[in-house]
């Protein structure tokens, strides 16, 4: 729940506040340019230059001085009067020689003021502090959300950021600058809060002191043992004594404290140490600000430049958010519907879903109406209520509908059936674990189901089918459920190589590489070219004549600069039958889907590969990627070695170059072939263990029954240390792709 509040609080904030943080982001990154410049162009003192002599120096050539000032920057200004005209000089502290006029920035000074309180004074600098609040908000939540898509803190700095480019840029810019901008929000907070007198910066000490009157003259000021003491890598200012007032005093303020000092006898009348605030307060200013640290306000800046970034990425993810839920035709008004379809959608996917089924029902002729869930409620002319319910990462509920499941348990049950699909992508523990504990809140209150619960893997067209099918059954009509997929941009591909597998009592399979037209970075960023991909997501493929795209696990990386699958043909197989009548040179149409749960990273520990089949294609993926050579042992099954041992060259190849340390195979047609894959694995039981023992990560595609084969013996050789395949799952150390 408290994950749900903060994405709510996240995606509203980020809209309302954005414009608002957009302003100070841009005038903040106008800002850091004028430390960078003032540092650059500061004239410093050598390191250790006494104050008194710098002070000498600059009386000498500085006529009616009355105060010195050194610049957060390092630049020396002299204030004085000649005549009644105020003069600032820089000074050169080498000589004392004054090199200009010193002025502050118009430029500089407008832009602060618009940047710390908008030119509205008081309720300005309020406003500036709540968008600092708001910022702290932002940046707290996004990593949240952020730590929990990839899978767990852990993650957060290694773990790679899948989605649409949009998606990508935001993630990628928070988590490089999240303790930039948060470290900003604090102290934009902590110097707001000062402003008010909420929190004190320092005590503003004048302590009565005066010359003792006599006859001696002034001690000049190359004399005075403070100023002798003193350097001036740490001076604030100086202020010398009016010639016009006998008892005034020089007065210093340095980074250690503030002094009072007898014109005559060079005794210190008064010294008050820098108070921990007035400490606090300086190194938090430099923080926020870059004075005196033009290193930081470069960072500062770079933080300043991502602001626009996150407000456009953050509207645009919004946006595609929205756009993706339809607008339903003949949506019957709630209270007089017979049959209510509820959704619950991070990215608006599962409205597709609902969509088809409220036009198969309409169809039939029923009155239907179609929500969100957070608007559920159950009128008297109801009939039959369906839950469409994705999850969002590990079983979270989608943010629209954060509170909707604490509002269906305090509902009296009726006696109108309510039935719970659930949408989710297995690679997560609590796969459809939202749809779960909405089923569990229902069949609790009483409610009851004209199906049971259901899941639908990765919105697969074919599940939701055979969902539909039991629907009708259970139902006693008809319902033709005409789920179309909404289909990304399509990207053309050509056939560079082929290589063919008889397979031999097996169906006949074949490796197909094909290229892109690489339309360049620009193109690649406006969403108008070839995305990039990892070795395990998957390729998109419309067959002729089917609206319903067939999914390939890639063997290949973008960097690789070609896409690579490996399809059996299936009897009666549209889109396989289409793939393996493709000829060097033909093209096709294609999309990428990431599969973040499946594909490895950039991984310090051994990896485990198992598979079987065309599942090898991933596995053989991730051993061509395998640049750094991190131990990869790979577990292949198959039927025959001399008709579908595929990519056994490659994987022969990479053997020797290091990119693959072990090989285990098993044939299971061939006499001594030794068995299946999960053989393999108890043949090598020691070595597997110490694998996973050392924080090794696994990986496993081919078959649904392979893949519990595999689980099953998993499970027997690890039991000796404690360890099962649910508990590496949990962890983030096992996943699956199987078909």
């Amino acid at each position: 729940m408290i994950i749900m509040q903060w994405r709510q609080i996240h995606r509203w904030l980020g809209l309302w506040a954005g414009a608002l943080a957009l302003l100070i982001g841009v005038t903040g990154l106008i800002l850091t340019f004028f430390p960078v410049r003032d540092t650059w162009q500061a004239v410093r003192a050598e390191p250790g230059l006494p104050v008194a002599l710098l002070a000498q120096r600059t009386a000498a050539q500085v006529a009616g001085i009355e105060e010195i000032r050194r610049l957060p920057s390092g630049d020396i200004v002299a204030y004085s009067f000649d005549g009644d005209q105020a003069r600032a000089s820089r000074i050169d502290p080498a000589s004392g020689q004054v090199l200009g006029d010193y002025q502050a920035s118009a430029v500089e000074r407008w832009v602060r003021n618009l940047h710390r309180s908008f030119m509205l004074d008081d309720p300005g600098r309020l406003g500036a502090a709540g968008v600092a609040l708001a910022m702290l908000l932002l940046t707290l939540s996004g990593t949240l959300m952020l730590a929990r898509r990839l899978g767990g803190w852990r993650r957060l700095v290694a773990g790679r950021i899948r989605g649409t480019p949009a998606q990508r840029i935001h993630g990628f810019t928070g988590r490089i600058l999240v303790l930039v901008l948060a470290l900003s929000s604090l102290t934009a907070l902590y110097m707001s809060a000062s402003t008010f007198s909420l929190i004190p910066s320092d005590a503003d000490v004048d302590p009565d002191v005066i010359s003792a009157p006599g006859e001696l003259p002034d001690l000049p000021v190359g004399a005075q043992p403070l100023l002798q003491a003193l350097s001036a890598d740490g001076l604030r200012k100086l202020n010398f004594p009016s010639p016009d007032d006998p008892e005034d005093v020089w007065t210093i303020s340095t980074d250690a404290g503030d002094g009072w000092i007898d014109r005559r006898s060079g005794h210190v009348l008064a010294w008050h140490p820098a108070s921990v605030a007035r400490t606090a307060y300086d190194w938090i200013y430099a923080l926020h600000t870059g004075q005196g640290l033009w290193a930081w306000a470069l960072v500062l800046g770079l933080a300043g430049l991502c602001i626009p970034v996150f407000w456009v990425t953050g509207f645009l993810i919004w946006r595609q958010g929205r756009v993706q839920v339809p607008r339903l035709e003949n949506n019957s008004p709630a209270r007089r519907a017979d049959t209510l379809i509820f959704v619950a959608s991070e990215g608006g996917t599962t409205w597709g879903f609902a969509q088809a089924l409220h036009e198969a029902l309409a169809r039939n002729g029923h009155a239907v109406h179609t929500a969100p869930l957070e608007r559920f409620q159950v009128p008297e002319s109801a009939r039959q209520v369906f839950i469409l319910a994705a999850s969002y990462g590990d079983g979270q509920a989608p943010a629209h509908a954060a509170r909707a499941l604490d509002r269906i348990a305090r509902l009296t049950a009726g006696t109108v059936p309510v039935t719970v699909l659930g949408f989710g992508d297995r690679q997560f523990p609590a796969f459809c674990g939202y749809a779960e504990a909405l089923d569990r809140t229902l069949r609790a209150a009483g409610w009851p189901q004209t199906l049971p619960l259901d899941c639908i893997h990765q919105q697969s067209a074919q599940q939701f089918d055979r969902w539909g099918a039991a629907l009708s059954r259970a139902l006693g009509e008809e319902l033709a459920l005409n789920y179309v997929p909404r289909i990304p941009p399509l990207f053309p591909l050509e056939v560079v190589e082929r290589q063919d597998y008889a397979g031999g009592t097996a169906d006949p399979t074949v490796i197909l590489r094909l290229r892109w037209q690489d339309s360049g970075a620009m193109a690649r960023l406006m969403g108008r070219s070839m995305p990039h991909f990892e070795a395990g997501d998957l390729v998109g493929i419309v067959p002729p004549g089917s609206p319903v795209p067939r999914y390939y696990s890639l063997a290949s990386g973008f960097r690789d600069g070609f896409l690579e699958i490996c399809v059996r043909r299936m009897p009666g197989g549209v889109c396989s039958g289409f793939l393996h009548g493709l000829k060097p040179g033909d093209r096709i149409q294609a999309f990428i889907k990431s599969n973040p749960g499946f594909t490895l990273g950039v991984s310090r520990h051994p990896v485990v590969l198992i598979g079987a089949g065309t599942g090898v294609a991933p596995l053989a993926g991730f051993i061509r990627g395998n640049v750094r050579k991190t131990p990869m042992f790979l577990y292949f099954g198959a039927r025959n070695p001399d008709e579908d041992f595929y990519f056994g060259t490659a994987l022969r190849h990479w053997l020797e170059e290091g990119r693959l340390s072990a090989l285990r195979t098993a044939f299971s047609r061939i006499k001594d072939g030794g068995g299946y894959v999960q053989d393999a694995l108890r043949r090598d039981a020691d070595r597997l263990r110490a694998l996973v023992a050392q924080g090794a990560v696994l990986r496993v595609c081919g078959s649904r029954p392979m893949a519990a084969g595999v689980a099953e013996a998993l499970n027997e050789i690890l039991r000796p240390l404690g360890l099962d395949v649910r508990g590496l799952r949990e962890r983030g150390r096992y996943a699956e792709d199987v078909f």
